[in-house]
């Protein structure tokens, strides 16, 4: 894969690891740098730090963010889905984890903050991530989603789940560790969100992701908030550093706006320029970094049904086959098979069936959250 024109600090590598498990990707972000420390946490003690799984130390500084935490991004491991659910097989996969990302991708150190067992065990990943969990200030800067690791808490769930979900006590533990993210950092259950909301891979899993709903609700509950607290829509905030699907729609309505753009999934140069004039040109806000924030989406997806045709069919069919739709084709026509889709992608968020793409609809489409979709 080609190092993108922004990207002139990052690495993407993809190796193959245990069972096939297929590592994330590598993100170096602007940050502020202080010493390393890693110490048990009376707060989280069901938390397993790095020092008592025996972390290797990383291979450098390991920094803080200077940025605010505005979201939760779930992934799962692509390794086996073992039957061990004990506490002495959750360590070594942190171990193995490690080794992977450090010997293999070259990594400081294990990519993500946090890891959940198949045994529901949770593990601090990255060192430092429980320290700032704590402080729920600035977070670690790590290495789990290209464009958000200075943005987002990145939690992964031990496992492979294309076709086959989670054990119950890892959800029961991924509930718990997301209510304490969204605690300690002000975030809300409507901020989680998968991997491939943001970058071009099959992680979180199909059928993983097809729980997020309920596991966002857990969660609302665990945090005692209630569905009328939810905000109607949160889309997806992509900007001029991430890359991936969700930026690929963005360019398909960009094009039936009528500007000139490529659809390539790359927030590069050419893309800053349009989206300002867009956003200009509606009244938007613009920011330094492009931010495609909610104004952005609303005023730019239409509304379309059975008699649409063009480029905002396509980037609905593009979404839906990325999320296990397999009979949906790329034709730019809303045919039977596309309707079907997105009826199901309605019933799945708690949205009325249908199979008109109104503004919640897109938005559960790009992997945004609706407040239908929470269960109070």
């Amino acid at each position: 894969m080609a190092i993108h024109e922004h990207e002139v600090d990052r690495r993407t590598l993809f190796k193959v690891g245990l069972g096939g498990a297929v590592a994330a990707v590598v993100g170096t972000e602007l940050a502020l740098a202080g010493p390393a420390s890693a110490t048990p946490s009376p707060e989280f003690p069901w938390i397993i730090d790095c020092d008592t799984w025996g972390a290797r130390p990383p291979s450098s500084p390991i920094q803080i963010t200077g940025n605010t935490t505005n979201k939760i991004i779930l992934h799962h491991m692509a390794f086996p889905n073992v039957t061990d659910y004990s506490r002495d097989h959750a360590i070594q996969l942190a171990k193995d984890c490690q080794n992977l990302h450090m010997d293999t991708n070259g990594w400081a150190d294990t990519g993500q903050h946090f890891t959940v067992s198949r045994g529901g065990y949770v593990l601090e990943g990255r060192h430092r991530s429980l320290e700032t969990l704590v402080t729920g200030e600035h977070q670690v800067i790590a290495a789990h989603c290209p464009g958000e690791n200075g943005n987002a808490i990145g939690i992964e769930n031990e496992g492979t789940y294309i076709t086959e979900t989670p054990p119950e006590a890892l959800l029961d533990s991924l509930v718990e560790l997301c209510a304490a993210v969204c605690r300690q950092f002000g975030l809300h259950a409507w901020d989680i969100f998968g991997h491939w909301d943001f970058y071009t891979t099959d992680c979180p899993g199909i059928a993983f992701y097809a729980l997020f709903p309920q596991v966002r609700s857990r969660v609302l509950k665990a945090l005692g908030e209630h569905k009328k607290d939810a905000p109607e829509r949160r889309w997806p905030d992509i900007w001029r550093f991430v890359d991936g699907p969700v930026v690929q729609v963005a360019q398909y309505l960009l094009d039936a706006a009528g500007y000139d753009l490529a659809v390539d999934g790359v927030f590069g140069t050419d893309m800053n320029p349009i989206v300002e004039d867009f956003q200009t040109t509606h009244g938007i806000p613009v920011t330094a970094d492009c931010t495609f924030d909610t104004a952005t989406w609303e005023a730019l997806a239409p509304v379309l049904d059975k008699h649409a045709t063009g480029q905002p069919v396509s980037a609905v069919q593009f979404m839906l086959s990325r999320k296990g739709y397999s009979d949906v084709a790329i034709s730019g026509e809303f045919d039977h098979a596309t309707m079907k889709a997105v009826q199901d992608m309605q019933r799945l968020h708690g949205l009325v069936p249908n199979g008109k793409v109104d503004l919640s609809t897109w938005c559960a489409v790009v992997g945004g959250t609706v407040r239908q979709a929470f269960k109070d």
